[in-house]
């Protein structure tokens, strides 16, 4: 009797303490439980073919870029490439006149391309390349797992992916790398609940993009003692319609990074209802490594919250949006979403 009674107070206490990590305080939660993530993509996709990936063998082909290598070029008709779960270990391009490819993992967590170079060239070290048009990714990760090397030197990069064609989307997917994980370059890109890692410059280059309820964790990078930055985006004029706008996701982490670092006078960064916890370095902003004018920076928060989100010790250059100001940004009408987003 005495051991039951114990059991049921062991349950209670241990049901209690669960329901406050749900919970936490003021409603903030220390724990997410998350729903699955629902695929509503493929339903939207009308193809006329598909191909499967195995690397364990069971289908035709068993590595991702024979898959590729398989569509035509010129290919203007949506192509479904199902990659079954498993770690390809694999350096993969899809070329610029392989278009309207749509590959499909089976979860990010299941689902993994992977490769190991780390060298002075950002687009050669990258695990995963994207050069055509109309590109669409669900439930992949990609990951370069090259080892850190000797820091402040030219053979440090080590890019998990790089996307340079206009009109790519990626949906539920994973960024892994510990120095350059995303190379976001050039075109009109789209994001949405990504999960993606790193500690120096983790997402950087000259796209315009919208990264909407991705997760964004911050690892520590013990070589070096200038801190990271969560974004390095490069503008050097007004002229130029590009920017990155991060839209009510999350950054937490092990490391402490800043919000950004500009890469040209004209560099745009936005983070719109995001969550910031103490990995945000209080200043916010770095201008480290920037030799030009600030006076063009447009690094800009609205409306964030949690414990790194206090604009009060931030850098002077920072711009603090009303609503009007922040209209423009948060919305897929930044990167003409409604003319080509299919979810």
């Amino acid at each position: 009797m005495i051991k039951s009674e114990s059991c049921f107070v062991i349950n209670i206490l241990l049901l209690i303490t669960i329901m406050f990590l749900l919970d936490g305080v003021n409603c903030r939660s220390f724990l997410t439980l998350r729903p699955p993530i629902e695929d509503d993509v493929t339903p939207k996709i009308v193809t006329r073919k598909m191909i499967t990936v195995d690397v364990k063998g069971s289908e035709k082909f068993t590595s991702i870029q024979d898959a590729i290598d398989s569509v035509p070029d010129g290919n203007q008709d949506w192509v479904l490439i199902h990659v079954k779960k498993g770690t390809y270990r694999e350096k993969v391009r899809i070329p610029r006149e392989k278009g309207h490819i749509f590959l499909r993992g089976s979860g990010r967590t299941k689902t993994v391309i992977v490769w190991s170079q780390s060298c002075e060239n950002n687009y050669e070290s990258s695990t995963f390349k994207v050069d055509a048009d109309d590109f669409i990714a669900f439930g992949i990760s990609f990951k370069n797992d090259a080892p850190t090397g000797i820091a402040n030197t030219s053979h440090n990069q080590s890019v998990a992916a790089y996307v340079g064609g206009d009109k790519a989307a990626f949906y539920s997917c994973g960024f892994y790398s510990s120095h350059n994980t995303l190379l976001d370059n050039e075109g009109r890109h789209y994001y949405d609940r990504c999960y993606i890692q790193g500690a120096i410059d983790i997402i950087f280059g000259q796209a315009r993009s919208v990264f909407h309820e991705c997760e964004i964790f911050v690892i520590a990078d013990q070589r070096i003692e200038i801190q990271g930055s969560v974004t390095a985006h490069t503008r050097t004029s007004a002229n130029e319609n590009t920017g990155f706008v991060f839209l009510k996701g999350r950054i937490y982490g092990i490391g402490h990074a800043f919000l950004g670092r500009p890469k040209g006078d004209h560099s745009r960064v936005v983070f719109a209802k995001t969550y910031l916890s103490k990995s945000i370095i209080p200043q916010g902003w770095s201008d480290w490594n920037h030799h030009g004018s600030l006076e063009h920076v447009y690094h800009a928060e609205y409306n964030c919250h949690g414990p790194g989100s206090s604009t009060a010790g931030r850098a002077p250059w920072l711009k603090k949006l009303s609503g009007q100001e922040a209209a423009p940004f948060l919305s897929t009408d930044f990167i003409d979403g409604k003319q080509w987003l299919l979810a």
